[in-house]
């Protein structure tokens, strides 16, 4: 009886000890993927502002490979930078188009009732102080003061970062590509260079007008950078484009509303003045989504050919803002924004 007790304690610790083995030697079950992945969503309302964020981040070193899709007859931007799921897109020019946009990009990649972004960013251009700087806000208006959003705190602390580490921002305007011919790179060709070293500023408030009255500015397919209704390295779709085009440009035919746009001016007390950005910051707000604005320079001081403010230095200037915004915005991005 003995010897048997022991033959059977002695099988017992042999395949114990095999179980425990072979338990610590399953492989782990690996995580399921998220249903949802977080995605970050940048916004930009012109093609010169979006092509500029675009190229930077399939430029970027490991490459960013850049798919499209049309969701509703809106084109999304789709990627992965440092392992964030990047979703860039058009907002089109003024608030009305602004506040429809965001919206619209939300209802895409909306996910089971909640929203799939972690974080909206805007680059793109404004009034402001010297020409070429990027100005990040951190708050927004819409109505002259009376009401303010603020940008993420979080956010605005890794802007500072970025402002900090001084990214080289471009000092010399490139002609760009106006027309969207897009037989060269729109930094191939410069013109001439500003009075002064463009630098990163963060704080202060922006301003967001309206000179649209509530209307939505419809792009013109085949508008060029400015105007048209994608970047121009992806201007495919003017059949599409046209049928948006036609109807939407009739509230804006009467010459009065170009006299009243382009006598537009820069408001004292505000670090920037743009259309988009409070908007696009409003529809962040009602989902509880951080949002931040990075705004590059295009009309303001250090102007060596003293061209009469907007618009005659916006299109001059335009390329270089859009440029020097979407260097700020990238470098946020790569600083874990």
């Amino acid at each position: 009886m003995r010897r048997l007790v022991a033959i059977l304690a002695a099988l017992a610790l042999t395949f114990g000890a095999a179980g425990v083995a072979a338990a610590k030697s399953k492989p782990k079950p690996k995580p399921k993927p998220l249903l949802c992945p977080p995605r970050v969503l940048v916004l930009s309302a012109m093609p010169v502002e979006l092509g500029a964020v675009l190229s930077r981040l399939a430029a970027q070193v490991p490459r960013t490979k850049l798919t499209t899709e049309t969701i509703a007859g809106h084109d999304y931007y789709l990627g992965t930078y440092r392992g964030d799921s990047v979703v860039a897109t058009m907002t089109g020019i003024g608030p009305a188009n602004a506040k429809k946009a965001t919206e619209a990009a939300f209802t895409a990649f909306g996910c089971k009732g909640r929203a799939a972004f972690r974080e909206v960013v805007f680059s793109g251009v404004a009034g402001g102080d010297y020409i070429g700087n990027v100005v990040v806000p951190a708050r927004w208006t819409a109505d002259a003061g009376r009401h303010v959003l603020a940008a993420d705190p979080r956010m605005l602390a890794v802007a500072k970062r970025v402002a900090a580490g001084k990214p080289p921002l471009l000092t010399t305007a490139p002609a760009g590509d106006p027309a969207c011919g897009c037989v060269t790179s729109p930094d191939a060709v410069t013109t001439i260079a500003v009075t002064h070293k463009p630098v990163v500023e963060v704080g202060g408030t922006g301003e967001t007008t309206d000179p649209f009255s509530g209307r939505a500015l419809p792009c013109v397919p085949g508008g060029g950078d400015v105007f048209g209704c994608t970047p121009c390295a992806q201007q495919t779709a003017a059949a599409r484009d046209g049928a948006a085009f036609a109807p939407g440009v009739v509230p804006f035919a009467d010459p009065a509303f170009f006299t009243g746009y382009f006598a537009s001016s820069a408001s004292a007390g505000y670090v920037a003045e743009d259309e988009e950005t409070a908007a696009v910051a409003a529809e962040a707000a009602r989902r509880h989504v951080p949002f931040l604005g990075f705004r590059g320079v295009s009309d303001g001081a250090g102007d060596p050919l003293s061209l009469p403010g907007f618009p005659a230095q916006f299109f001059y200037y335009r390329q270089l803002a859009a440029d020097n915004a979407a260097i700020a915005t990238v470098a946020f991005l790569a600083a874990g924004g």
